[in-house]
């Protein structure tokens, strides 16, 4: 089972039309995962065989928009999907910063590979920011990047606000797949920061160039039931609360504060016995759901698309 991401900043006058066509095109090819449309842009995770992904890409390309798209492929464990269904959503953004003016597809930061990365995290006049959240960060970083302690992508604009325009005149931005960081980087080159890079491909592409030269510390948040990836790209050691999303590890699992698909250490407090009563029968339904070959549509599977590449 492979996973590939991809997107791009590009005008699309007719994302719903568009839209129909895509979830065709997936039915016909069993492909699973999520795709985004709006008028800037396409933003894309996918899973499916290798084949018929290489069909769905081929088939995207053709079209003037997404020719020559930079794809990234991933393995998945095949025993475990990767998502449950697929979906291919319009939206007024790809991915949310609610600053109407900011337009990625003419203006962004300078894309830089691991090698060159790497120059820049050993530079001390480059501010290295983190531009993902904080549930994501929690699980991994670069070693001295600085986490705006956002709780979505919406807040950066905020956090950015606080910058000093005289003293970061030079910023290096990473995210998961680096679509955060192309429309973070146009914010920040539009709000008079002068010097911007970002990591080309993401945390995901850096993984896959860097080799030993790897700083990248702990595993990296995806946005499917992997929930992480090691430094290899394989599968990694989290899971997800179903319940507020956190991820956990395998010493929030075996608190006991942790029953599945009820409550985890990090929301056991902000639960009232109602709303566990709801939550454990809520899970018992989904569990009848499977046995019976059907999806329970109540059960949150999946993060927020806000970041999936």
């Amino acid at each position: 089972m492979d996973v590939v991401t991809f997107y791009r900043f590009v005008r699309i006058d007719d994302p719903a039309q568009l839209a129909t066509l895509l979830r065709r095109w997936s039915a016909e090819l069993g492909l699973k995962g999520t795709i985004l449309l709006a008028g800037e842009g396409i933003n894309s995770t996918l899973a499916g065989s290798t084949a018929a992904l290489q069909v769905f890409i081929e088939r995207l390309g053709r079209d003037p928009r997404f020719g020559r798209l930079v794809v990234r492929t991933s393995r998945g464990d095949s025993a475990k999907p990767i998502f449950y269904r697929m979906k291919v959503r319009v939206r007024p953004e790809i991915v949310a910063l609610k600053c109407a003016d900011i337009d990625p597809s003419r203006r962004t930061g300078t894309h830089v590979d691991a090698a060159t990365w790497n120059r820049l995290l050993d530079d001390p006049d480059v501010l290295v920011i983190d531009a993902r959240n904080r549930y994501e960060i929690a699980l991994g970083t670069f070693p001295g990047a600085v986490d705006p302690g956002t709780r979505s992508f919406r807040e950066f604009p905020q956090f950015a606000a606080g910058l000093d325009r005289q003293k970061q005149r030079r910023v290096a931005l990473f995210c998961t797949g680096g679509i955060r960081c192309e429309k973070a980087s146009a914010y920040l080159l539009e709000t008079g920061i002068d010097e911007v890079y970002q990591l080309d491909g993401g945390i995901l592409n850096y993984l896959a160039e860097a080799g030993a030269d790897n700083r990248f510390e702990g595993e990296c948040f995806v946005f499917d039931q992997r929930v992480s990836v090691d430094d290899a790209l394989e599968q990694g050691d989290y899971t997800l609360c179903h319940t507020c999303r956190q991820p956990l590890a395998e010493a929030d699992v075996r608190s006991p504060d942790y029953v599945l698909d009820v409550s985890c250490p990090y929301c056991i407090g902000a639960q009232s016995a109602a709303q566990r009563s709801s939550f454990a029968e809520r899970a018992r339904q989904a569990r009848f759901a499977a046995a019976r070959g059907e999806r329970h549509v109540g059960v949150p599977l999946t993060q927020t698309q806000e970041g999936q590449v």
